[in-house]
């Protein structure tokens, strides 16, 4: 059996094919989006250049999410990603995403950790079922973004104000609010 805390590699060829090394077969990004929805980290090189494509088959991955209407990141939220790229001088958005989504999984263990031990919720039937299905959606969130999730309500953007030092004013709290939500519920 293969070990799962090292990445699987997928190779992808000169036509454009990606190819599981574990399993010696082709796969599509919808299996590649399963893989990280499981919780295993990938990698993607190309064969002939030894380039790693991840980054950039992670993207698809979301774009064919988000073009099928499954909103996985808010409006809002997209334009400031965008607004990053321009102002790339020091940008502190990569680390401040790392550091929210690290916040949210470790808030979501909490509750869920939580909602077994004391909740007497936990014993009604169907219960591990919907605790597995949130657990699939936090994975999904953290690893690929394959879950919606529109977060605390922000401005119309419109109204929002360009400037970074408000947007990531904004930001930081709209992730306060969430996780004073967290703790409530824990």
């Amino acid at each position: 059996m293969a070990e799962t805390d090292k990445p699987l590699l997928i190779k992808r060829y000169a036509s454009r094919r990606l190819y599981n090394t574990e399993t010696s077969d082709y796969v599509t990004l919808e299996d590649i989006s399963g893989f990280i929805r499981d919780g295993r980290e990938v990698q993607i090189v190309d064969l002939k250049s030894g380039d790693d494509l991840t980054r950039q088959y992670l993207l698809q991955i979301i774009a064919e999410h988000e073009s099928r209407g499954e909103n996985v990141l808010p409006l809002s939220v997209l334009t400031d990603l965008v607004r990053s790229y321009t102002t790339q001088a020091q940008s502190v958005v990569p680390q401040f995403l790392a550091a929210s989504f690290e916040m949210l999984r470790d808030g979501q263990s909490k509750m869920m950790e939580n909602m077994g031990a004391v909740n007497p919720i936990a014993k009604m039937p169907g219960f591990e079922a919907m605790q597995a299905q949130q657990e699939a959606f936090m994975k999904a969130m953290t690893g690929g973004f394959g879950a919606n999730w529109t977060g605390p309500s922000r401005q119309d953007d419109a109204t929002a104000a360009p400037e970074e030092g408000e947007n990531l004013e904004t930001i930081k709290k709209q992730l306060a609010e969430l996780q004073q939500k967290l703790n409530k519920l824990g």
